[in-house]
Formats: C-alpha cells, sequence, structure tokens
C-alpha cells in the first residue's frame, strides 16, 4: 500500500532528525505537515466547488506556494522559513467574523505546535515525500485514515500519550448503543484523539447519511472539547479525513474551566459520548467551578459535569474506572446525584487488561438517560474470549468480542433482558442500602474453592509451630557457635 509506505519512509527519516525523540514528537511533527497538506488539497476542491471561497491561510503559507515544489526551498532557508515565518504568522491568524470557523481552527492548531525538526534537508525530504499523497482522492484518504489510526493506537506506548486513546473496540461498541442520528447534538468534552467522533460519524454515514443535507445536519450537531494540544492537533486532522469540512467545533479548551452553574439550557445537547481522563487531578481552582461537588479528581468533576450538560432525554455512554463506583465521600454525592438525576440503565464491566499498557485498572461504561430516576441497573460483565488470559497490545480487544453483550442488550428500551451467568439487576433500594456503592460482583460467579477452613486454619497453626521450632533451634545452633 502506497500510503502505509509513504509514512513508514517519513518516519524513518524523522528518526535521523536529532530534534524529534520519540514518538510523541515523531507523531506531532507528521501530524502539523499532514495538516497543512490535507487542508491545501481540500482547499484546492472547495476552489472549484464553492463561489468566493477562500483559504483560511495566507497565500505565502499555503501548502502549494512553499512545499509543493520538490525542487523548493531547502536545508536552512528551509528551516527558517517554518520557525521564523509559517509558525509565527498561523499563530496569530486574525479571525475576523465568528463564522471563520475554519480559520480559526487554524490557528488553534497551530497554537501550542511546534516543529522538532533540526535539518532542513531533512524536512524537504520529508516534505516531498508528503506530497505523493492526494487527499482529495478517496481511496488514497481512505487508506491514509486507516494509517492514521494506528498511529493513533501507536500512542498508547508512547509515554502519558496512551490517555488519549480508547480503544475503538470500545468506542465503536458505546456509539453503537447510544445510537446517535443526524441533527442530535453529540458532545465529547474530553476528546482526545476524536475517536467517539469518528466513530458517530462512521455509524450514521452506515445507518442513516443519504443525502449531502443529512450530512451538513450531522456535522453541524458535533461538538468537542480537548484540553492538550497534542490531541487537539490530532483529532482536527481525524475530522478532516472523514470528511468533516470545518472541524472548528473541536474546541482547544477545558471544558471544566468554567463555573458549573453557568452552562445554560441553551447549550445542553442530546448525547454525550466520553472517556474523561482518570486517575488525574485537575489545577486548583477548578475545584470552586463546582461547589457542591468539591473535588479535584478530573473524572468525578467530568461526571458532575455530563449530568449538567444532558437535555430532559439526552442520553450518555461514559468509561469511568473501577474507584468511580465503590468511593466514597464526594463520590457517593456524585453518584446520588446521577441516580436521582438519571436512569442510570446498564453498567458493562470490563476487565483490567483492556486499557492496557496505558492503564491496568478495571473500567466500566455506563450507560444512562437524563430526566427520570433510576429504578434498577442492569450489570453486565464482560470477559476476555476462551483461551485467552488477558488482552494485549497484540491481542487487543475487538468489536466482535461484545457480541455477546449486543446479543443480549435486547431492543431500544431494553425490553427482553433476562439474567445469565454474565449478566444481573440491583434495584436503586438496594443501591441506597448500599451508600450507592456500585462496585457490585457478579453475583452468578462460582467463588474458588479454597478448601475447608477449619482445615486451612489447623494446616495454618501447624505451619506456624513448625516455623517457631526451626526459629528456636537456629537460635541455639548460633549461640553454640558465638559461644566457642
Amino acid at each position: 500500500m502506497i500510503v502505509r509506505t509513504t509514512v513508514k519512509s517519513i518516519q524513518d527519516l524523522m528518526r535521523q532528525d536529532s530534534g524529534v525523540d520519540g514518538d510523541a514528537q515523531r507523531i506531532s511533527q507528521l501530524c502539523w505537515m499532514f495538516f497543512l497538506k490535507i487542508i491545501d488539497d481540500q482547499d484546492k476542491e472547495l476552489e472549484l466547488t464553492k463561489d468566493d471561497y477562500r483559504s483560511p491561510i495566507p497565500k505565502k503559507y499555503q501548502w502549494r506556494n512553499w512545499a509543493a515544489d520538490p525542487e523548493g526551498i531547502t536545508g536552512e532557508a528551509l528551516l527558517a522559513f517554518i520557525n521564523d515565518d509559517l509558525f509565527p504568522a498561523l499563530k496569530r491568524l486574525a479571525v475576523a467574523a465568528r463564522s471563520d470557523g475554519r480559520r480559526r481552527m487554524v490557528r488553534d492548531v497551530f497554537e501550542d505546535a511546534y516543529n522538532y525538526m533540526k535539518s532542513g534537508h531533512l524536512v524537504r525530504q520529508v516534505v516531498n515525500k508528503i506530497n505523493d499523497v492526494d487527499f482529495n482522492d478517496m481511496d488514497e484518504r481512505r487508506h491514509f485514515g486507516e494509517f492514521y489510526e494506528q498511529l493513533l493506537n501507536d500512542l498508547q506506548s508512547a509515554g502519558n500519550a496512551g490517555e488519549y486513546y480508547t480503544p475503538r473496540a470500545v468506542t465503536a461498541f458505546m456509539t453503537d448503543r447510544i445510537d446517535p442520528h443526524p441533527g442530535e447534538i453529540l458532545l465529547d468534552p474530553a476528546c482526545g484523539t476524536g475517536g467517539f467522533l469518528t466513530c458517530a460519524i462512521r455509524h450514521m454515514e452506515k445507518d442513516y447519511i443519504r443525502t449531502p443535507k443529512q450530512r451538513e445536519r450531522m456535522q453541524a450537531a458535533l461538538r468537542a472539547v480537548e484540553k492538550k494540544q497534542l490531541p487537539h492537533m490530532l483529532c482536527v486532522t481525524n475530522m478532516l479525513l472523514n470528511g468533516v469540512e470545518d472541524p472548528s467545533f473541536v474546541r482547544h479548551d477545558n471544558t471544566l474551566a468554567r463555573p458549573l452553574i453557568s452552562w445554560g439550557k441553551d447549550e445542553r445537547v442530546d448525547i454525550i459520548l466520553t472517556n474523561p481522563p482518570f486517575g488525574g487531578r485537575e489545577e486548583d481552582g477548578i475545584e470552586d467551578n463546582f461547589p457542591t461537588f468539591r473535588t479535584k479528581e478530573t473524572a468525578d468533576l467530568f461526571l458532575a459535569l455530563i449530568v449538567r450538560l444532558l437535555k430532559p432525554g439526552g442520553r450518555a455512554a461514559v468509561v469511568l474506572p473501577d474507584g468511580s463506583l465503590f468511593g466514597d465521600g464526594i463520590k457517593t454525592r456524585l453518584k446520588e446525584h446521577l441516580m436521582e438525576e438519571c436512569n442510570l440503565h446498564t453498567i458493562v464491566r470490563l476487565p483490567n487488561s483492556v486499557f492496557k499498557p496505558y492503564a491496568s485498572i478495571g473500567t466500566n461504561l455506563l450507560f444512562f438517560e437524563k430526566g427520570a430516576p433510576t429504578k434498577e441497573i442492569w450489570f453486565y460483565e464482560h470477559d476476555v474470549p476462551e483461551g485467552q488470559k488477558a488482552y494485549s497490545m497484540t491481542k487487543p480487544i475487538r468489536l466482535e468480542h461484545f457480541q455477546g453483550c449486543i446479543d443480549w442488550w435486547g431492543d431500544a428500551k431494553r425490553i427482553g433482558r433476562t439474567e445469565t451467568p454474565r449478566a444481573w439487576r440491583v434495584t436503586a433500594e438496594e443501591m441506597r442500602a448500599r451508600g450507592y456503592n456500585l462496585d457490585i460482583k457478579n453475583p452468578h460467579a462460582v467463588a474458588d474453592d479454597h478448601g475447608d477452613p477449619q482445615a486451612l486454619l489447623a494446616d495454618l497453626t501447624a505451619a506456624e509451630g513448625e516455623t517457631s521450632a526451626l526459629r528456636l533451634q537456629l537460635k541455639m545452633i548460633l549461640s553454640e557457635a558465638l559461644g566457642r
């Protein structure tokens, strides 16, 4: 495949450059360069199909005018142009109107971007390789999109960058169960590299979009926010590869930086699909935005925000760690609030290995709808495939592994569900009696047979006696030796 070969050769060139250190920097470098090429190819098409269309990028800095000529500027001249001219210009792009989305998108992408490469000659070679890809060719764009997904997957092993990536099987399953339709306002408030957005777009394209008008409605209803620069840039590029003309809806911001009460009714959404960062803590002062749920734990703050942002009848699917299920204090108050404001109808419990190597803790998929309190919660325990001890980088979770849960799920209103060896339900009354501890183990699981407790205790006592006798014997031997 020419796209795969091209990108591999680009990565090999970058490895020769002393300024690029590690996978995360290499992917970041690759991304801003491909971003400018994708934008330029898209601009060429829009200039032909739309009257009075103007590129968001000033003419001097368009890819076609500084990068397209294989014998163009190179060496120190190219490096100076990128570092001292191109980057500063794109970082300070003026945005005149609120509707100037593509221009704002370019400025946001370059706001904290950085050119890591130090060899202008290697930059020219990389640029010439990128020119081999035509993003107006649907087949080449599709192939590059598939390879881009693999690049995002590679982030799992790129230090802390793994936090930006949720396994695509998980995002696809959650999206399938939520079933978004074109025109429904869909938000990911911690979007990372855009996995949920990508799955939502593909889901709607496959099942519902038949006309350009429907596609416009879908794109106009997408919302996303990402705090960190690298995943924001990766997400915007991801949207362009998925045919989104104006990905300026992907904002580079911290969703938690606003007071919870400031989110008005006009900002409510129909759907939230997200995997908020867990295990992290917010900076000082952020907890003041959540006076009822004062905590610095990121996952807890996002859960409070998600409940606030859903419209009545809105639905959500959220990834949360085990700690959010059994924790007390603020976590208990949050779970009580969630069950009072929403129908928390399903919790899918995942094994510890799903997010390896980035995290090795148990995670859960919570599905809920705003507007009616919880009466009962269905639990489904997802297990690794038979014959496999755990998920891993070489044997990751796949969408077909969720088929058992999909078959059990029931219809859109969850009618037809039954208890199985993997599924059980608990009433809201039982939850309240448990102090809102949602960390409920599978009651159908057969406990390991460790033997008769009395016999085990007798064995332990005998072993302790033998140990004591040996210790005494050793002391006598040492005493005799020292006495001589």
